[in-house]
């Protein structure tokens, strides 16, 4: 057998739409491979730099490169098969207008996500609070945003095109001392100050400050301290801890935590 046989042999495999449409889909699938391994190794490089940037980036690459990558494979599939895709384009008439709508909050969100990168509003690891939720940031995709909320460690989607009511949650917490009215004042601080020292123990409260009398309330002048936190994803716990020390460190002062009363009076 010649070489100009098998060389025709080959075309005629090649020419069969089946088998082009298995090539197409084995050059997609290793396009994709090797885009995302070259991306998400330049993503590691930055992650080295900025660990949070750099986890931000890979997730956004990795979802760009599936999509695009998706659309190109589609077309290709078409265009073996012998589907005149300019004719389709061009037949779709009011049907694509109707689309165009219908995808008008996709193309939102797509737009979104690169803002959300590029401007630096906030990255993976990040603590958000959004729609009364506070959450950490877990994956920032072409589409969606998805967080864990601190609270219940339930994961939410969230539409990219939404995200911009986000807000990123600082480092820093307010707690109120509650502290009976029949307390003085020069001893209420006294051992506010002391909830402090004993506060700034816990590896995640960077300082611990007294801030002065904040409210007059009903059965209780309230005290306020503000934490400066090393790691505002672990607020909630460090939050929780706080309100110990603030019970211990009270207790062991010989001062009951002020509760609401009611004066019945009877003829």
């Amino acid at each position: 057998m010649t070489f100009t046989e098998v060389l025709d042999i080959v075309k005629k495999v090649v020419s069969n739409s089946i088998i082009k449409s298995a090539i197409v889909i084995l050059i997609s699938f290793a396009a994709y491979k090797l885009l995302s391994a070259f991306l998400n190794a330049r993503g590691k490089k930055l992650k080295k730099l900025d660990r949070k940037k750099g986890q931000t980036y890979i997730h956004l690459i990795n979802s760009t490169v599936k999509y695009a990558v998706l659309i190109i494979a589609f077309f290709s599939l078409l265009s073996v098969n012998n589907v005149n895709i300019s004719s389709m384009l061009a037949g779709l008439g009011i049907a694509g207008i109707i689309l165009g709508v219908a995808v008008q909050d996709a193309l939102k969100d797509v737009i979104r996500g690169f803002d959300i990168v590029s401007d630096d509003y906030f990255k993976v690891g990040d603590l958000i609070s959004i729609n009364g939720k506070e959450g950490i940031v877990t994956l920032i995709g072409i589409k969606t945003t998805k967080i864990k909320e601190i609270k219940t460690d339930n994961i939410i989607s969230i539409p990219n095109r939404e995200i911009a009511s986000a807000a990123l949650v600082s480092n820093i917490v307010y707690i109120e001392v509650p502290m009976p009215y029949e307390t003085p004042l020069e001893r209420a601080e006294s051992v506010v100050l002391q909830i402090c020292r004993t506060a700034e123990k816990n590896s995640n409260i960077k300082e611990c400050k007294y801030m002065s009398v904040n409210k007059l309330d009903d059965s209780a002048i309230k005290y306020m301290i503000k934490l400066n936190l090393a790691d505002n994803r672990k607020k909630l716990q460090t939050t929780r801890d706080a309100h110990r020390v603030i019970l211990d460190t009270m207790a062991q002062s010989g001062i009951s935590v002020p509760y609401n009363q009611i004066d019945v009076h009877t003829k």
